[in-house]
């Protein structure tokens, strides 16, 4: 995802891997889109984890952010769908 994403690759959008926001670390942030995007592994699965994910992603939408999530199949099968959302989203 971060070949895609760097280096104003994407749309001319700059993005930020492994960016502060926060009291968190969110996987790749575009601050002129106000858009955080999260992969997610299996652990997000668990109950717990999902908990967590819940309380940080409204954090993140309470500092204006808005959040996506995909979970790591999509970005191994499904590349395409996975920029079509994020333009549609950057674009909104």
């Amino acid at each position: 995802m971060w070949r895609l994403l760097r280096d104003r690759r994407f749309k001319n959008f700059k993005f930020r891997r492994q960016h502060p926001v926060g009291p968190y670390v969110v996987d790749f942030y575009c601050e002129k889109g106000g858009l955080v995007v999260e992969l997610d592994g299996g652990i997000h699965n668990e109950r717990n984890q999902r908990q967590n994910d819940i309380v940080r992603d409204r954090y993140l939408k309470s500092e204006g952010d808005r959040v996506v999530r995909f979970w790591n199949n999509d970005i191994d099968n499904n590349i395409d769908g996975v920029c079509q959302q994020i333009e549609r989203l950057l674009n909104h």
